[in-house]
């Protein structure tokens, strides 16, 4: 190996490791590119890593140094940081491209980038710039802008002016998420920082506009077991929830998502306590936590999530 090849594995090496210093759990891309290394899960061998099932890049991802050390001495892998283990929400503000035109909402504003961008959001709401945290910038020219997710909150992927997206040239990278790490050497060139500074922690004014509306509040359903045997239905009900959690082959985290908004409705409607439903679903969701699809810790926010879109639909016993 040439001492070139070898300084730049060794380079991207440090810098994986100094990412999972920070908390950021890492995870390998394909030399010179921003694609996770490893194969895709409809060509998945089922076997090594993925004996109990297909390991996403996301579940793949690590803050363990020796496991990165024998990861990263097979090839000058990149550094995929995933963004949802890490506790982090990261602001993408991309470039215009050659040749490329400006939507008029943002061209009206004055806006050239997703910097821009951002700068607009942020006046419209009679807010400060959030700049002021560890950031990278990327060949393209773009930013990246690290922030802490608070707590309480739970945030998904956004995409330009899409959904609850914050505008054009602007993605967010939460949960399902990942974007590329410092040091990393694309053929396109290095990510680097420009601050390597503190990670803040997002302001709450993005939080609510990066947080997804609830669906609106469905009428209270009354549930009418037959020979009024409340405990039993109710029993039941738990039971095949619990049930397909447990016996989920495929989509584990939907499957727990799907159980924790049925049986939310019921909390809300006063049949159940949110206590006995997190008993039960964390219950069933051990039998995959840690070797195939989630940690404990992704569980309980998916059932937190579940339970929060349940209650907008109450049922109650009639």
């Amino acid at each position: 190996m040439s001492d070139h090849r070898q300084g730049r594995d060794n380079d991207q090496l440090r810098a994986a490791l100094d990412a999972a210093a920070r908390g950021w759990h890492v995870f390998p891309l394909r030399p010179g590119t921003k694609r996770p290394a490893g194969h895709p899960e409809d060509r998945c061998p089922g076997t090594g890593r993925c004996a109990g099932g297909h390991r996403t890049w996301e579940q793949r991802a690590t803050t363990d140094p020796d496991k990165i050390r024998a990861a990263w001495t097979h090839a000058p892998y990149g550094i995929g940081v995933a963004t949802g283990p890490s506790g982090l929400c990261v602001l993408d503000l991309d470039t215009l491209k050659a040749g490329e035109d400006i939507p008029e909402r943002w061209a009206a504003a004055g806006a050239r980038s997703g910097e821009d961008v951002l700068a607009v959001v942020a006046d419209e709401a009679g807010q400060e710039l959030p700049g002021d945290t560890l950031t990278v910038r990327t060949p393209s020219g773009g930013l990246h802008l690290y922030y802490r997710v608070p707590g309480d909150a739970t945030l998904r992927n956004t995409s330009g002016d899409r959904g609850n997206g914050l505008g054009w040239k602007v993605d967010t990278r939460a949960w399902g998420g990942y974007v590329v790490g410092p040091g990393t050497l694309t053929d396109a060139g290095r990510y680097g920082f420009v601050w390597d500074g503190g990670v803040a922690e997002l302001p709450r004014w993005l939080v609510e506009q990066l947080t997804p509306a609830p669906p609106p509040a469905a009428p209270v359903l009354p549930i009418r077991p037959a020979g009024g045997r409340r405990s039993r239905y109710l029993d039941a009900a738990i039971k095949a929830e619990a049930g397909k959690v447990a016996d989920a082959t495929q989509s584990r985290n939907g499957t727990l998502f799907a159980a924790a908004v049925a049986l939310g409705q019921l909390v809300e409607g006063d049949a159940l306590t949110e206590d006995e439903v997190r008993a039960a679903l964390m219950t069933a969701a051990g039998r995959h936590i840690g070797t195939r699809q989630f940690t404990a810790r992704e569980a309980e926010r998916t059932i937190t999530s579940g339970l929060r879109v349940g209650r907008n639909r109450p049922r109650r016993i009639a």
